[in-house]
Parts: structure tokens; C-alpha cells; sequence
């Protein structure tokens, strides 16, 4: 199913409508109207993006005034948290494709959608236990990987209570990719915004000790995202509840009844998805590690660094989610010409507001460091020092970021998902790896060697994925008479 798309079927275009303007396709118009409409929908999902960092961010900015190890804590704690979360994300992201086929060839496919989203929320049911079991073993986890003890016990606390979030976070996914699928992408927003709101207010009440609440620190920071997460996925049922473009689709109709095609095209293409995320996301979870063994400032400045690229990679990665879409409508419905368009220009506007951030983190980064850390806590130099020279890296990856990620999720639309797998390991982990590790270690560079090697991965991951989409997307010289 996933790899017999070598190129989208093409169907005979209908007739154009009696009166319609004509559009040359391929022509200034229809790249125009293609980079409106996919910014129409990138919009809302940039922001959604944004905002679920926001959570994340206020999280670190919260926890930095704690301490550097209850920082480094959530930070190697996370990284543990992020692997469970790819497993269970994969068949998650198979539903956006699924369902943009979908409505491509046959628009009025209730029953097609309705299937697709509630297998994927049977995924996230199947997945959620054995998950949140290995997420209780972060503490042995950590301290097998050489971590400090008191960072990996104080991350195995963390973790433990963080887990129960998961199923909440995995299943407000499948109801946020099934309305910007549908063309609702804004359904999401007012629910990130008020979850942003109520992650904040909750982590300030335990973490601190306000309002009447305990001072928990970073066990409070825990209680506070579980709460957030189950309050996202509740609130975005609500919204589809009372949107009635949504609503029609009774995505909870006969819900125990299994739908076994559907269920089957869900870890089918969406494991592939899974892994192809998780060797990049991995690699810098791993180098995470890698940068613990430095001892807690390289790694507290390391979280801060990365933190910075993360909230910038939001936008493009928004960006490719609406090509997705857009990709997988056109490979739909047949149209090769708009399976270009919609790629290509998704590539085009995130490589113009990457290079602008790759500018002001260049031009920036103590600023920028200073933000996240109080100067006046102790070991505070040393953790900006190093943060700015994180930064300055990042600034020189920013635009492979952008392109990597488009590309892969251009190829998600056309459901093309194990070579994606196979380009993905071979530029994280045959490449990105041994330099981060060489240079890291072997050249004892430590944190710079370790971003060198994160720089390297990124350029050679968006070169093939780019190529790969070029490839299954390009026109083919017609047969002679």
C-alpha cells in the first residue's frame, strides 16, 4: 500500500465549469492561487504548532528558575517521554494522508473519513498501555545510559507521572489532523490557546507553590502538563461538537466496530511515518544523553539551545503539514500538475521565513540565551556561554530544517513512506551520528562537535528528501505517436 505510489495516478480531469475563468495550469495564476490556499491552511496549523510549544517553553522558562538539574531532569526525562510518544505518533500521522485521499477522489466519503479517524483512535487505545509502561522505567532507563543518579532519578519521577498524558496528547492529534483535513484547521487554535493558558497557570500554581497550591517543582510541572493534555483533547471533542462541517461526520458513530482496511493502512503507513520521525527525533534525543555525560551545564545550555530551533521549526513544520494535505488531495484526485505545485511551493515560503530566522539567531543569541536562563543563578555564565554557541549552529541549519521536513511530509501525501524511512537513517544515523559523536568525543569538541554533527544530518536529510519528492513528482516526456 505504501509503496506501489511510485507516481500519483493520474485520472482524466473534469471539464471546467460553464463561465470559469481559464487558469493555464502551471502558469503564474495557478502557483499564486496554490501558495494562498496552502497558506490559508499552514496558518492555523503554524499556530496550533506554536502554541503546543508554548507549552513546552513555558515549561523550560518555569523550571530554569528552579534549578539547572531540575532543567537537565525534564530535559533527558523528555527525551524518553518523545520516544514513546513517535511510536504511538506514527499511526497517528497516517490519518491526515489517508483521509486527503480520500476526500481527492470521492469528496462526499463520510463513511471513508469516519473509518480512518476512528482507527486511528484505536491505535492510540492499542498503543496507550504498553507505552506507559516503558515510560515507568525512565528512571533504570537513564541510569543504564550513564546519566547522573540524581538526574535520572528526579527524570524517572518526572516521567512517571507524565506518561498518563500520553494517550490524551496521541488523541488530540487524531482530532486535530481529521479537522485541518477537512479543511478546519482553525477547529484546533482556540483549544491550543486555552490549553497554553491553562498549562501555564497550573505550572505556576505547583511548580511554585502559588495560589493556594503545594511547591511541587518539577513533580508540579508533571501534574500540571498531564492536566493540560487531557483538557486539549477534551476541548477539541467539544469543538468538533458544535462545528457543524465536523459534526456531520459522527466520528463516534458505531465506534467498537472494527474497520480492519483501515485499521491495517494506519500501522502500515504510519509505522514507517513513526520510525522515519523517530530517527531524526532520536538522534537529537540521544545526543541529549551524550551532551549529559558533559555534566549539567552543557546540558542545560544544550536544552536551551535546542529549544530555540524547536520553536522556529514549528512554523515550517506546520507548513509541511497543510502540503501534506494538499499533496495527498492532488495525488487524489489525479492532479500530477498540483502534486508539484502544492510540494514545491510549501518548500519555497518555509525556506524564505527559515532563512529570516536563521538571520536574527546569528545576529542574537546571547539575547536570546539570556531569556531562558536567569544571569543571576549560579553557573548562569557558563550555560549562556555555551548557549550561544548552540545557537550560533543552529542559526547555519535552519533552512536544511525547513526543507527536510517538507519533503518528508510532501512524501507523506503521496503515501510514500519506506523510502522516506530508509533516506531518513541513513542521514541521521549513518551520517549525523558518527560525526556528532566523533567530533563530540573522539575530538573531545563535546557540545559544539555534537551540533556540527545535528548541522550535517539535517543538510544531508533535506538533499534526499527533496530529490526523492523530485523524483515521484516530475513529469515524464509523453510517449511518440
Amino acid at each position: 500500500m505504501t509503496d506501489t505510489l511510485e507516481k500519483p495516478q493520474i485520472r482524466p480531469a473534469s471539464a471546467p465549469r460553464a463561465g470559469a475563468p481559464a487558469v493555464k495550469p502551471g502558469g503564474l495564476a495557478s502557483w499564486l492561487e496554490e501558495a494562498r490556499l496552502l497558506a490559508q491552511l499552514a496558518a492555523p496549523l503554524v499556530f496550533t504548532q506554536l502554541g503546543q510549544m508554548a507549552v513546552l517553553t513555558s515549561d523550560v522558562i518555569m523550571l530554569g528558575r528552579v534549578g539547572k538539574t531540575a532543567l537537565a531532569a525534564a530535559a533527558v526525562g523528555n527525551a524518553v517521554y518523545y520516544f514513546a510518544w513517535l511510536i504511538g505518533g506514527g499511526p497517528v500521522s497516517a490519518v491526515p494522508p489517508m483521509i486527503a485521499h480520500i476526500i481527492g477522489a470521492r469528496p462526499h466519503d463520510k463513511a471513508g473519513v469516519r473509518a480512518s479517524v476512528r482507527m486511528g483512535l484505536w491505535a492510540v487505545i492499542l498503543l496507550a498501555a504498553p507505552l506507559i509502561g516503558l515510560l515507568k522505567f525512565t528512571g533504570p532507563i537513564l541510569s543504564a545510559l550513564h546519566q547522573p543518579p540524581e538526574i535520572a532519578a528526579s527524570a524517572g519521577q518526572y516521567i512517571g507521572i507524565l506518561c498518563f498524558g500520553l494517550p490524551f496528547s496521541l488523541g488530540f492529534q487524531v482530532l486535530r489532523n481529521f479537522a485541518a483535513a477537512l479543511g478546519h484547521p482553525r477547529a484546533s487554535v482556540w483549544v491550543t490557546v486555552m490549553t497554553v493558558v491553562f498549562n501555564v497557570l497550573a505550572g505556576y500554581a505547583l511548580i511554585f507553590g502559588h495560589f493556594g497550591a503545594p511547591r511541587l517543582g518539577l513533580q508540579g510541572c508533571a501534574i500540571a502538563s498531564v492536566s493540560a493534555l487531557a483538557f486539549s483533547f477534551v476541548a477539541m471533542l467539544v469543538v468538533i461538537r458544535l462545528t457543524a462541517d465536523l459534526k456531520v461526520y459522527r466520528i463516534f458513530r458505531r465506534f467498537a466496530r472494527p474497520a480492519w482496511a483501515k485499521l491495517r493502512e494506519v500501522f502500515v503507513l504510519g509505522l514507517p511515518i513513526g520510525v522515519t520521525m523517530m530517527f531524526e527525533a532520536m538522534l537529537f534525543n540521544c545526543m541529549t544523553l551524550v551532551m549529559g555525560t558533559f555534566g549539567a551545564a552543557p546540558l542545560a545550555a544544550h536544552q536551551i539551545a535546542l529549544n530555540v530551533p524547536s520553536v522556529t521549526f514549528m512554523v515550517p513544520l506546520g507548513i509541511a503539514m497543510a502540503a501534506t494535505i494538499r499533496v495527498g488531495r492532488a495525488a487524489g484526485a489525479g492532479d500530477e500538475a498540483g502534486v508539484r505545485r502544492a510540494g514545491y511551493t510549501a518548500m519555497a515560503l518555509a525556506t524564505v521565513f527559515m532563512s529570516l530566522c536563521g538571520v536574527a539567531l546569528a545576529v542574537f543569541p546571547n539575547t536570546i540565551a539570556r531569556l531562558y536562563f536567569d544571569a543571576r543563578a549560579p553557573g548562569a555564565a557558563e550555560v549562556i556561554a555555551l548557549a550561544v554557541i548552540y545557537l550560533r549552529v543552529a542559526a547555519a541549519f535552519q533552512v536544511f530544517d525547513a526543507l527536510q521536513v517538507v519533503g518528508a511530509l510532501s512524501l507523506r501525501g503521496l503515501k510514500d513512506a519506506r523510502m522516506p524511512l530508509i533516506l531518513a537513517g541513513v542521514s541521521y544515523w549513518l551520517v549525523g551520528a558518527p560525526i556528532c559523536v566523533g567530533l563530540g568525543v573522539g575530538l573531545h569538541m563535546q557540545g559544539l562537535g555534537v551540533w556540527i554533527g545535528l548541522a550535517a544530518a539535517l543538510a544531508v536529510a533535506a538533499g534526499a528528501m527533496c530529490t526523492r519528492f523530485y523524483y515521484l513528482s516530475r513529469p515524464l516526456p509523453s510517449a511518440p505517436a
